[in-house]
């Protein structure tokens, strides 16, 4: 059954240009622009028209943008919710005019240990973490650690939790990692690592998607059956202002927006894309956690009922079921 017909996210590339060079992610070898305040203005007003609810302003590096204190304070006006995940490089610079724009903000964490995290990012990226953790928390922001977890380093989940994320109050966010394209992200899950972390998402100060784990079990979304609802639930804008369908990692074709993003979506075009939705040869198999997070959101299945625990659990940690009233 589903709850929710309109789209309730959108993923707004400000850039895909990053000052880090992680060996699981691609999209920073790619040449990008910058989105433009003018375009960002019409777009977060179309968004806000077709229901969305949560931008996150996503790259590359988000902090490289020079305005995006800009394209918060717009987003905020239009009573949207505003998330931004960092490699915390530029955050100790920008801080203080960030400060109360962001309603979840995330530093990546690849390991508890300074010289394996520092590698994984291609730069010395563990102590900015360490450093903006303490400007975020003496502004009286509460950053999540965002760690993504590959079968090598389920084990550290613990000294992540003790040694980082209780002693500063902080929610540790498991990111299980995802294949995509020819991005190389190891072996893939043991039922041992996924059963320990099933375990940790029910720890205090953990959150995990415990549909994440379910999916894959299950061999990811199938296309026969899809559970995947990207192009229906997010909304992609890339930083040369186009929508991309029908999801930036598959990326098959790109839409100018032209200030007329609301009329855009709605047309016959899109939705025809939309409608293909988890059904596309790539799609099989296929488990990117960004989309299948607003997908487990807006349709009662089993995947819904593993989501919804912890789903509550994290709205409530960080208040923002306020705002989804």
């Amino acid at each position: 059954m589903r709850l929710v017909s309109h789209p309730v996210l959108c993923n707004y590339y400000v850039t895909y240009r990053c000052n880090a060079t992680c060996s699981f992610c691609d999209i920073w070898e790619r040449p990008s622009p910058y989105v433009t305040l003018d375009n960002a203005r019409q777009n977060l007003r179309d968004l806000k028209k077709l229901g969305v609810r949560v931008v996150d302003f996503t790259g590359g590096e988000p902090l490289l943008h020079r305005q995006l204190p800009e394209l918060l304070e717009e987003a905020k006006q239009l009573g949207l919710i505003t998330t931004i995940t960092t490699n915390a490089l530029l955050y100790p610079k920008y801080a203080e005019r960030l400060q109360g724009l962001v309603d979840m903000l995330h530093f990546s964490l690849d390991s508890p240990i300074a010289d394996e995290h520092d590698q994984s990012r291609g730069g010395r990226c563990f102590d900015k973490v360490m450093e903006s953790i303490q400007i975020a928390r003496k502004l009286g922001e509460r950053p999540d650690i965002l760690f993504t977890i590959f079968e090598h380093n389920v084990h550290q989940i613990r000294q992540m939790h003790e040694n980082i994320c209780l002693p500063n109050d902080l929610v540790l966010i498991l990111n299980p990692v995802f294949e995509y394209n020819t991005v190389e992200t190891g072996d893939r899950f043991s039922e041992d690592a996924l059963r320990q972390m099933s375990w940790w998402g029910g720890q205090k100060n953990v959150y995990l998607n415990d549909a994440f784990v379910q999916l894959r079990r299950d061999g990811g979304n199938h296309v026969e059956d899809p559970v995947c609802r990207a192009g229906s639930t997010t909304i992609v804008i890339s930083p040369e202002n186009k929508i991309v369908l029908p999801c930036y990692h598959l990326g098959l074709k790109e839409f100018a927006i032209s200030d007329k993003l609301y009329d855009l979506y709605r047309s016959d075009e899109v939705q025809k894309l939309v409608a293909l939705e988890g059904r596309l040869p790539a799609c099989e198999g296929c488990a990117i956690n960004c989309y299948m997070q607003p997908s487990f959101a807006v349709e009662v299945n089993k995947y819904w009922w593993k989501a919804l625990p912890s789903t509550i659990k994290y709205n409530w940690i960080k208040g923002t079921w306020k705002q989804l009233l």
